[in-house]
């Protein structure tokens, strides 16, 4: 009896420190990613420019563009649609904490995304044991990268952040993702399209002195069905690793007045195959428009 009691105190005192730990790092968190959330506000330049882009689409923009990029635009957009100067994303979904294997955790996060100057946060939970999740933000501000993950907000695991090659990838994810931003890659909010074949075309965007390349590919509807960038920074053990990168979008949906894909998969290409590391699924969508 003895025992069972001596047992039962031992785990009333684990469960207490989880709990308190769990506490402390939430606020923590909080504070970091408000701090960020501060630095990504003041980064937006849509107020201070002296030229001020369009406010609404305009289907003039379409004229000379590469044909599959035409009828994406025609797919998504209807005249007059508000141009996009920020979006608050929440995703669910799982997400490979291993890099060489398989190791599927559920997550969830919230994400804001302003798209002048571009620009995001994506502040993330994944669940690793009851009790405990890895705290992960990502973000890219005033063209510069940070990836940070930390044990209940508390033990860090990773720390990366600054520009080269962490701030290009974390600008490539901005521009990947704007499958939810659209009007964001239009001619007029700076993004200059080539094309490839009639179902594929070259985009090119340019922060600051940054400058980079994705190849979209569209399906029969016209709508965005993947992206790919043939050499993106990724983190292999404490080594980054160069390595051709890709994604696909799913389930569109129409939602303020814009078909926008749901469901996303992302994936680097690795000398050993194709590895999948991210799966999500939107689960609110809110947009705030140029005035």
């Amino acid at each position: 009896m003895k025992w069972l009691l001596l047992i039962g105190l031992v785990l009333c005192l684990l469960t207490i420190t989880v709990v308190g730990l769990a506490v402390v790092g939430a606020r923590r968190w909080i504070n970091t990613t408000r701090l960020l959330g501060s630095r990504l506000e003041a980064a937006r330049i849509s107020r201070f420019v002296k030229t001020p882009s369009p406010v609404r689409y305009d289907l003039h923009e379409l004229d000379g563009l590469p044909a599959p990029v035409q009828r994406y635009f025609r797919a998504v957009l209807k005249e007059g649609q508000p141009i996009i100067a920020a979006v608050n994303v929440e995703l669910a979904g799982t997400f490979n904490m291993s890099a060489t294997g398989e190791q599927w955790k559920p997550f969830n996060s919230k994400q804001r995304v302003v798209t002048r100057r571009p620009g995001f946060l994506w502040d993330a939970q994944i669940a690793m044991f009851p009790g405990v999740a890895v705290r992960v933000v990502d973000s890219y501000i005033a063209g510069t990268g940070l990836l940070r993950a930390a044990i209940m907000g508390l033990f860090t695991v990773a720390d990366l952040h600054g520009d080269g090659e962490i701030a290009r990838g974390e600008f490539m994810r901005f521009f990947a993702e704007a499958a939810w931003y659209p009007t964001a890659l239009l001619p007029s909010q700076g993004v200059r399209w080539e094309a490839v074949d009639d179902h594929s075309a070259n985009a090119t965007i340019v922060d600051g002195s940054l400058s980079l390349t994705l190849l979209f590919r569209f399906n029969a509807a016209g709508l965005i069905e993947a992206f790919r960038a043939e050499a993106r920074g990724g983190m292999v053990g404490k080594a980054m690793v160069m390595a051709p990168w890709e994604g696909k979008w799913s389930n569109y949906q129409m939602h303020s007045g814009m078909l926008l894909p749901f469901t996303g998969e992302v994936a680097w290409m690795r000398p050993d195959g194709r590895k999948s590391y991210f799966i999500g699924n939107v689960t609110a969508l809110s947009y705030e428009f140029s005035l």
